[in-house]
């Protein structure tokens, strides 16, 4: 074990360092150009997409309603990195790591935004009629690479078990045993009742959740945050000069080398964590928004957009400016803190105790969101390596629930390990997927171009 940590620190270290990152982020500029800035032109067309079809439902077997599929991926997207992740950029990457975690996330709305596209576009039927798409569809239909699908399937599955399960389940049991004091192995237990109930009923159950639960905890851990930086409304310019600056130069005046070391680490973790948050450009959220119901791939890329602008234009950045204006980072004790220990002293100094309760809410909230998220991600993986076939589900839907119980209850001493592997095999998924974007940037310029002349000729809706 203590060898294959090393070899994964290494991995980890190339996987998420400044190249990879490069990548990820340049991915996302190529596409804006070459595709004429779509997060802007259909930012307005995205938030009346969004909010008026809130509702709807999908006439269509085995899919669901475009919102319905943005819900479950948000579901995914908005978890602990949220809070914990954020918090952490900010401790070693200092105040300038929220501005490039916002350029990142910019770029980053149209690489969702072309992930879904192709998604949708190349997505099959499994043998229960269910749709049922994402990369690894994209890179065996339109790139006959077979290999490199089954290589992104497999990642998918194994990460899956520690970044959508056991860890979630971990942060969920520790958030509330912070607010109300209730033992580990007791929430674990509840958790694996609760998702157990969701996830035997298939995606339409799922999705039914997800459509109240984002909402929700999303509206309620906006309007706790809202409430810390209302309360520190004077110290919000000062915060802002305070990340510019730590963007494009440095705040401390350090001389030569050190002041470009502390730029070029801001720059990394602002964009590590954003996109690590956000997954645009590791090709997960696909696999679910390929199951919507609707009438042309690129209005289901709408939603994309909207989902990466949600999750850290707006989640990421309450959670970054309570810290800030609240001068929590650069306090004496906030130097000792770190993660959510970070976020929670930024809510405590306006809200108390109550700011502890919010916080600990949110925080179990959006880990079991992505508990749920993440194992529609694993089933659809599964179902590829099957052949389309489901005998391996029930066995792994077992499988899924132990673990929950297992990393909630903290009993698994390899727990941290797991993180550790989980956001190695995270970052991988992204090779994959962004040698299917950009090898079929042609096609992305195509379904783009044949979406905007249908909008203009009417042939669909605004």
């Amino acid at each position: 074990m203590e060898a294959l940590l090393k070899i994964n620190d290494v991995v980890n270290g190339i996987v998420w360092g400044p190249w990879m990152l490069a990548l990820l982020v340049g991915t996302g500029v190529w596409f804006t150009i070459t595709l004429r800035f779509p997060q802007i032109r259909y930012f307005g067309m995205t938030f009346r997409e969004v909010f008026g079809k809130m509702r709807a439902k999908s006439s269509e077997k085995g899919s669901i309603s475009s919102f319905a599929a943005m819900a479950t991926a948000l579901a995914a997207t908005v978890g602990t990195g949220n809070i914990a992740g954020v918090a952490t950029a900010l401790h070693i990457g200092g105040p300038g790591a929220l501005v490039w975690m916002l350029i990142s996330a910019f770029f980053g709305m149209t690489t969702k935004f072309c992930e879904i596209c192709l998604a949708v576009d190349y997505r099959d039927k499994d043998v229960k009629g269910n749709y049922r798409g994402g990369t690894m569809y994209i890179l065996e239909k339109a790139l006959g690479m077979k290999w490199l699908a089954v290589i992104f399937a497999i990642l998918t599955v194994l990460a899956s078990f520690g970044i959508g399960c056991a860890v979630q389940a971990n942060s969920t049991c520790e958030g509330i045993a912070m607010a109300f004091n209730i033992p580990h192995i007791y929430t674990a237990i509840a958790i694996a009742f609760v998702v157990g109930l969701v996830v035997w009923g298939g995606l339409k159950s799922i999705s039914t959740v997800t459509i109240y639960l984002v909402p929700f905890m999303a509206v309620f851990y906006i309007i706790g945050a809202l409430i810390v930086i209302a309360s520190h409304a004077s110290a919000i310019p000062a915060a802002v000069s305070m990340a510019i600056q730590g963007a494009f130069g440095d705040p401390m005046a350090l001389p030569g080398a050190l002041a470009g070391w502390g730029v070029k680490v801001a720059i990394t973790k602002g964009i590590a964590r954003g996109v690590f948050s956000n997954e645009a450009g590791l090709g997960s959220a696909p696999m679910v928004h390929c199951t919507a119901q609707v009438d042309h791939p690129c209005r289901q890329g709408l939603y994309g957009i909207f989902e990466v602008f949600m999750d850290t234009i707006v989640i990421c950045t309450m959670t970054a400016t309570t810290i800030l204006t609240t001068g929590v980072l650069t306090s004496t004790e906030g130097r000792l803190l770190n993660g959510a220990q970070l976020t929670l002293k930024a809510f405590t100094t306006v809200l108390g105790g109550t700011g502890n309760v919010i916080l600990a809410v949110g925080l179990s909230l959006f880990a079991l969101s992505t508990i749920l998220g993440w194992y529609w991600y694993a089933e659809t993986a599964l179902v590829y390596l099957c052949k389309g076939r489901h005998f391996l589900v029930f066995p792994f839907k077992i499988v899924w629930l132990a673990l929950i119980v297992v990393g909630g209850w903290g009993g698994a001493g390899v727990l941290n390990s797991l993180w550790d592997l989980s956001d190695t095999l995270n970052g991988l998924m992204a090779i994959p997927n962004l040698i299917g974007l950009l090898l079929l940037s042609k096609e992305l310029w195509r379904l783009t171009k044949d979406f905007d002349m249908k909008i203009k000729t009417g042939e669909l809706k605004r």
